[in-house]
């Protein structure tokens, strides 16, 4: 079957998309002994000799669905300057290229999933897919009824007003007091800055759901493997893909710098 030059790269492990588009325009990839620099270039790694830098393509990976519980302590990108560990130290290193879908901050913990599927990882972060995101938040002191009127009514942040689906005080601890906060947004670190804009520290932050995929009693540090329901449920899920949404979701801007911080 014939996908376009960029994605096959992708597949194979090369490059992310957009890395793939880099070295296609850089001159750096053949098909059958031709160079080839323009975008859209449709191939079939099973008929076509594709080479980069002269080495020939290595065939494609097998897709891999992860399920991460990450703790404290651990950035959820691909890489970090600061040489702090990644949420990829988690998991076995044999797996292949693999991407965070939806960003936990450095405090943050949870549930992570990490893939090498764009469509997947579209489906499950895109905005237009609907896809719940509950998190369980441990906020300093014990807020009245008021306070939590003011959340479930929705904040305004500086980037506009931010409404919840659902928020729920679910029990008390000397520590403070556990809420269950359920977006369908995912703005950079909106669960704390809606419970600072009503006057609440956040001392633990939990992502304990994704849509239809739920953290359970996976511990701390630990990952398994998506079912084969899991992965069909939500690649079944319908709605049109926008031009270029598929290839940039597992791209390096979109899953190893951008995405989410709660």
């Amino acid at each position: 079957m014939r996908k376009r030059l960029q994605v096959v790269l992708a597949e194979a492990g090369v490059a992310s998309r957009r890395r793939s588009e880099a070295l296609i325009r850089a001159g750096r990839v053949r098909v059958d002994g031709h160079v080839v620099t323009e975008m859209g270039v449709r191939v079939d790694p099973a008929i076509h000799r594709i080479e980069v830098d002269g080495q020939p393509l290595p065939p494609p990976q097998k897709k891999v669905y992860l399920l991460v519980h990450k703790p404290r302590g651990y950035i959820s990108t691909c890489f970090d300057p600061q040489g702090r560990p990644t949420v990829l130290d988690l998991v076995p290193s044999d797996l292949g290229r693999l991407y965070p879908v939806g960003r936990l901050d450095f405090e943050s913990e949870g549930l992570l999933i990490l893939t090498n599927d764009g469509e997947f990882a579209l489906r499950l972060a895109h905005p237009r897919y609907h896809q719940e995101k509950e998190y369980r938040v441990l906020i300093a002191g014990h807020p009245n009824e008021e306070t939590l009127r003011r959340l479930r009514q929705g904040v305004t942040l500086d980037d506009g007003l931010a409404m919840p689906t659902k928020v729920e005080n679910i029990g008390r601890e000397r520590e403070g007091t556990w809420l269950s906060i359920t977006l369908h947004e995912g703005r950079k670190r909106q669960v704390r800055r809606m419970c600072e804009a009503v006057g609440c520290a956040v001392r633990r932050l939990i992502r304990v759901r994704m849509g239809p995929l739920e953290l359970g009693d996976l511990a701390p540090g630990q990952y398994r493997r998506l079912n084969a329901a899991e992965i069909t449920t939500l690649i079944e899920i319908p709605g049109p893909l926008e031009r270029g949404a598929l290839d940039n979701a597992l791209g390096e801007g979109a899953s190893c710098e951008a995405g989410e911080l709660v």
